[in-house]
């Protein structure tokens, strides 16, 4: 039964975040794949997922201990807070702290998380923003 909740909770979000991303003004000046149709795929990969959860559900599943379902919803709240925190303190540092805490609770000690979303923080600037000339979320110190 747990599966088939899943499929059909999986198979709202993929239909309201379709018709979300139908909601988006697009330049005429964009790509095919733009604004619009990338979430619409991305949506589409989520409904087809869902809608094999709902047909074909494992027949006794089995859920993680609550130690880990805790774990698991900390992991959602840091990528909500994610979101929310992009437009005011910036890809840089979001993404830092969002990748930090994440790499630590997949394991790695604690400067090593650190470091680790630092560098994966700059890493991902660079190529989207730099070498790919991608507008990312600026931060108060401006990048």
């Amino acid at each position: 039964m747990s599966d088939r909740i899943l499929g059909g909770v999986g198979l709202l979000l993929a239909l309201f975040f379709i018709w979300q991303a139908t909601l988006i003004q697009e330049s005429p000046f964009s790509d095919i794949v733009g604004p619009t149709v990338f979430p619409i795929i991305i949506c589409a990969v989520l409904g087809l997922s869902a809608l094999y959860f709902l047909v074909k559900p494992d027949a006794e599943p089995t859920w993680p201990p609550a130690a880990r379902l805790f774990e698991i919803a900390m992991a959602v709240a840091v990528m909500l807070a994610y979101a929310q925190l992009l437009p005011v303190l910036g890809f840089l540092i979001a993404t830092a702290l969002a990748s930090a805490y994440l790499t630590w609770r997949l394991g790695s000690p604690p400067l090593q998380s650190v470091l680790v979303g630092v560098l994966t923080s700059g890493g991902i600037y660079l190529v989207f923003r730099v070498i790919l000339g991608l507008s990312l979320a600026k931060g108060p110190f401006g990048f």
